[in-house]
C-alpha cells in the first residue's frame, strides 16, 4: 500500500511514517577504508574532505531508509576521526535516517571512533574492534648524529618550539607536556565512546586501556551490538529485496595516476620529486606500523 502522506512531509518525517510497500527499501553505503589522516597523491586513506560528498550523497539518495558504514581503519588522526564522527552524526540528525557500522578486518583506535557514529555495530567474529587510546611514535638520531660528525643547528624563538627534537636528548618536561596532550585527547575519545555506547557499554576495566579484541571480546564489552556482514544484516532488517547503494567520492585525476605531487600544493623547497618520494616512503611506512600492530 502506497503512503500517499508522506510526499507533503519534510524529509525527516517522511522517513519515520509507513513506508511505501510497493518499492524496495534503499540502504546508502559508504566504504571507510585505510589509516585516518591527510590524503594525498601518494597517501590514500579517510579525512572528512575525502569522505564529506560521498557521506552527504548516502544520506540523500531517494528512498533511503538507513546508511551503512563499512569500516577497515587501524585509525589515524583524531581530529580527522573526530570531524567525520561529528559530520556523520549530523546528517542522521537532519535526515532522520539510521546509521549502522560494520568492522571488517579491523575497525580500532579512530577506526573505531567511525563505527561509534553509527546507531549500531557489528563485525566479523574475526574482526579487530577496540584500541581506544592515544599514542605517539618516533626515533632518536642523538647517537647516529654524533657517530657521523653533525652538527645540529636549530635556532628558535620560544623556548618549546623545538619540543622533541629527534637529534637532541628527551627532555623530561618535554615529555610531560607530550603525556599531559595525549590525556586530554584520551579523555575526549572515552567521553565520546560512552555517549555513543550509552547502557550498551560495558564495565570492564581494560576498555579504556587501549587494548583490542577479536569481536567477541568487544561484543562481552559493548563495544559492539552483535555479530554480521552489511548485506546480510541489511537484508535482516530492511527485507530480502533491499538495495545497497554505494557511494563513494571520485578520485581527482591528479591522483588517478602515479603522479608525485599534488596540484594543490606551491613549488618550492622541499617540494620536487625526491622530496614528495621520501615524504611518500615515510608515510607509508607509518601507515605499514599502523596496520601491523592488528597482525594485518
Amino acid at each position: 500500500m502506497k503512503n500517499i502522506i508522506a510526499p507533503f512531509l519534510p524529509a525527516p518525517l517522511r522517513r519515520r511514517v509507513a513506508p511505501d510497500w510497493s518499492r524496495p527499501a534503499v540502504v546508502g553505503v559508504v566504504r571507510l577504508n585505510g589509516v585516518i589522516g591527510a590524503v594525498s597523491p601518494l597517501r590514500g586513506g579517510i579525512d572528512l574532505a575525502s569522505v564529506a560528498a560521498a557521506l552527504e550523497a548516502a544520506f540523500k539518495l531517494k528512498g533511503v531508509k538507513a546508511v551503512a558504514l563499512s569500516i577497515n581503519s587501524p585509525g589515524g588522526s583524531p581530529v580527522q576521526s573526530s570531524l567525520i564522527y561529528k559530520r556523520v552524526r549530523a546528517l542522521a540528525k537532519e535526515e532522520g535516517v539510521p546509521v549502522y557500522a560494520f568492522a571488517e578486518d579491523v575497525a580500532a583506535s579512530g577506526g573505531y571512533m567511525l563505527a561509534c557514529a553509527a546507531d549500531e555495530i557489528y563485525a566479523d567474529p574475526s574482526s579487530i574492534v577496540g584500541s581506544i587510546g592515544v599514542v605517539s611514535s618516533g626515533f632518536g638520531f642523538t647517537g647516529l648524529i654524533e657517530k657521523l660528525g653533525v652538527e645540529r643547528r636549530v635556532h628558535t624563538a620560544g623556548e618549546s618550539k623545538a619540543m622533541l627534537d629527534p637529534f637532541k636528548p628527551e627532555n623530561p618536561d618535554d615529555v610531560k607536556r607530550l603525556l599531559d596532550l595525549q590525556a586530554e585527547v584520551h579523555e575526549g575519545f572515552k567521553s565520546l565512546v560512552r555517549e555513543a555506547r550509552g547502557d550498551r557499554l560495558g564495565t570492564a576495566d581494560d576498555i579504556f586501556t587501549g587494548a583490542f579484541w577479536a569481536a567477541s571480546g568487544a561484543l562481552s564489552r559493548g563495544l559492539i551490538d552483535g555479530f554480521g556482514d552489511l548485506r546480510g544484516t541489511m537484508r535482516e532488517k530492511f527485507g530480502e529485496d533491499v538495495k545497497l547503494r554505494v557511494v563513494g567520492s571520485k578520485k581527482p585525476f591528479w591522483r588517478r595516476g602515479a603522479g608525485l605531487g599534488s596540484h594543490s600544493e606551491p613549488a618550492g623547497p622541499g617540494t620536487g620529486i625526491g622530496a614528495g618520494f621520501a615524504t611518500g616512503l615515510i608515510n607509508a611506512m607509518e601507515d605499514r606500523s599502523l596496520w601491523s600492530r592488528f597482525g594485518l
